[in-house]
């Protein structure tokens, strides 16, 4: 990608955040983000086959922005947690987006497919650093636990503080060495 390109994407993302806030998800369109980041819809065409596209590319960029935890004195669990929490925050601040998030990521545009992909794949990566292991039981029932919750919170079922904090107690339970109950 150009510079020009490169500043093209930027200017999209940002507007689409800007739109949503205003218009809503179901008020969102292309058009709408494309005026506001001074852009043709044609050229917004050109990087985003949809509005599902474009919000999960914000979300996308948004994710592997977050700076890695520097946690490594920290137990697994604590990492753990603290990846959830900082995962399941990411938008917590801005609830048009989030909603947004959790529409568009499940619907069904092959590049929200492929999106959706590397979303889960960085979050695997870092649900992996975090444990220490790449024990694939216990990763694919916290990226369940994660995927579950972050749901919940998408629907307005619950907030996303709520969502961080019932990470934590989930993931401290099915992390917990089993002979520290007995």
């Amino acid at each position: 990608m150009t510079e020009k390109q490169a500043d093209t994407v930027d200017r999209l993302t940002v507007a689409a955040v800007e739109v949503l806030s205003r218009e809503g998800y179901s008020g969102t369109t292309i058009r709408l983000v494309a005026a506001a980041a001074g852009v043709g819809t044609a050229t917004a065409y050109t990087y985003f086959s949809s509005k599902e596209h474009l919000i999960s590319e914000v979300f996308w960029r948004r994710l592997v922005a977050m700076p890695p935890l520097d946690d490594s004195d920290a137990d697994p669990t604590t990492r753990v947690v603290a990846v959830l929490r900082q995962v399941s925050m990411l938008v917590a601040d801005e609830p048009a987006l989030a909603g947004a998030v959790s529409s568009a990521l499940l619907g069904d545009d092959p590049d929200v497919q492929h999106l959706r992909l590397r979303i889960g794949k960085e979050i695997r990566h870092r649900l992996a650093q975090a444990l220490g292991t790449k024990d694939p039981e216990q990763l694919a029932a916290l990226e369940l636990l994660y995927s579950g919750a972050l749901l919940q919170g998408g629907m307005g079922l619950l907030s996303y503080a709520e969502v961080a904090d019932l990470l934590e107690v989930c993931a401290r339970r099915m992390l917990a060495d089993p002979a520290v109950g007995d």
